[in-house]
């Protein structure tokens, strides 16, 4: 089936950004406001610098190699993604994060995106980050955009006396990306968000309830849905969009 979709150059998706005027906008993270999964990225990460034990490793690579084949759900998936660092110190991870999105992530910021976000901020646009990624790593990235961990919502887990639990406090995928939102104020029915950016089928419940919605490098399954929406696409440089 052939799509019918509006592409958006650089300055036309700048551009419409900014002539909504927005006062709330909501950031997808991974394949959003940098190219790849940090998510996963980081599970490997963890596993080649020992920060999870061998025990720890052979679990999560299980339970990986069940979700890539169907047989564990992206929820599921993604609080385990976080549950597994259960027993380490919050400080540890935190320092983990910084050097592994430093090392792995920074230089796959897209340019577009930041520049979007640095022009949202000096307009005053309050600005929220929503990822399923973990929590440590989402809000070591966001710093480079100056979005304040109070403004992250991002899969987590409740911590005891400095130390991580399995006990899970979010994983905002799907239609938890808008509860989530919701639990914070941001919803359609009252402060709805002017505009949302993401890149896969697991935002566009998030990106439904956005006066503006914006698929940016969108993966096949959010291309169709923004053809069915009438979403305009954007696809930073360098990302082919065949």
């Amino acid at each position: 089936m052939e799509l019918h979709l509006n592409h958006l150059t650089s300055a036309q998706f700048r551009d419409s950004v900014l002539a909504l005027e927005p006062k709330i906008a909501v950031f997808d993270c991974d394949g959003t406001l940098w190219s790849g999964d940090a998510g996963s990225s980081f599970m490997r990460w963890s596993f080649e610098s020992g920060l999870l034990s061998h025990d720890a490793t052979a679990w999560l690579t299980g339970r990986y190699n069940g979700y890539k084949r169907g047989e564990v759900s992206e929820l599921a998936i993604c609080g385990e993604m976080v549950q597994v660092y259960r027993g380490l110190p919050i400080s540890r991870l935190r320092e983990a994060a910084a050097e592994f999105f430093r090392e792995h992530v920074q230089r796959n910021i897209f340019p577009e995106m930041q520049e979007l976000v640095d022009g949202l901020h000096s307009r005053g646009t309050e600005i929220w980050a929503v990822s399923s990624t973990c929590d440590w790593v989402i809000e070591e990235g966001v710093k480079q955009f100056k979005i304040p961990a109070e403004r992250v919502l991002a899969a987590s887990v409740f911590t005891e006396n400095g130390v991580a639990t399995d006990r899970l406090r979010d994983v905002p995928t799907d239609e938890g990306k808008v509860a989530a939102l919701a639990r914070v104020g941001i919803s359609t029915s009252a402060n709805q968000p002017d505009c949302v950016f993401g890149n896969s089928i697991h935002d566009a419940a998030m990106l439904a309830i956005a006066r503006a919605a914006f698929p940016v490098n969108p993966s096949p399954g959010l291309a169709e849905a923004a053809a069915a929406a009438g979403w305009p696409l954007f696809y930073p440089a360098g990302i082919n969009p065949h």
